[in-house]
């Protein structure tokens, strides 16, 4: 399931995973993981489609219910390329303290986050899953619309994460990041940025 080691950019722990790579099912009970780089999805597989939990990022704790030896209750699937951390064991219980509480911490955000992604009109659920994408530690490397572009997820992966159809997605998409060579597009926003 896991690539080998990234050389130099996670340390020797660090494992590279490819775009649509599972890091573990519903009822395994291995972890945890600490993502370093890109977007992995959480989701809960069902018989009407893959339902959308949460997007952990950069920093975020995944599988952190096998410190409890508890079954994970959803999938985690890779949006990007991603890099992870672990499996990793704490070393003593203070450890494992800390990681369950920045994990329980974590989740009020991450699912304020969601919410943004899921609610709302489609061209600002849009703009907030391209701003996350750009990120330095997400997708991020390049100054302009068509570098973002190329890197960015398949249309379908887009418009399941926003909850919209396709045809919606790919007009919003074509307002927001235009084709063409050195278009505009700085980290961080967009000419419409979200309202406050």
């Amino acid at each position: 399931m896991l690539l080998p080691t990234e050389q130099g950019a996670a340390g020797a722990s660090g494992r590279v995973l490819a775009p649509r790579q599972v890091v573990f099912e519903v009822g395994s009970q291995d972890g945890p993981w600490r993502v370093l780089r890109g977007l992995v999805l959480l989701d809960r597989p069902s018989r009407d489609g893959a339902l959308p939990v949460m997007l952990a990022e950069p920093g975020d704790w995944l599988g952190i219910d096998a410190l409890a030896g508890r079954p994970h209750g959803w999938r985690a699937i890779c949006i990007t390329p991603a890099v992870l951390a672990g499996p990793v064991t704490p070393r003593d219980e203070g450890e494992r303290a800390r990681w369950s509480t920045e994990a329980l911490l974590q989740l009020p955000e991450r699912a304020h986050a969601m919410a943004m992604l899921r609610t709302g009109p489609v061209r600002q659920r849009l703009l907030a899953l391209l701003r996350l994408l750009a990120r330095p530690d997400v997708l991020g490397t390049g100054s302009d619309a068509a570098a973002l572009r190329s890197r960015l997820p398949p249309l379908r992966v887009l418009a399941e994460l926003v909850d919209a159809k396709h045809e919606t997605v790919c007009r919003a998409l074509a307002g927001l990041l235009p084709r063409g060579a050195g278009a505009a597009c700085p980290v961080g926003g967009w000419a419409n940025p979200l309202p406050a």
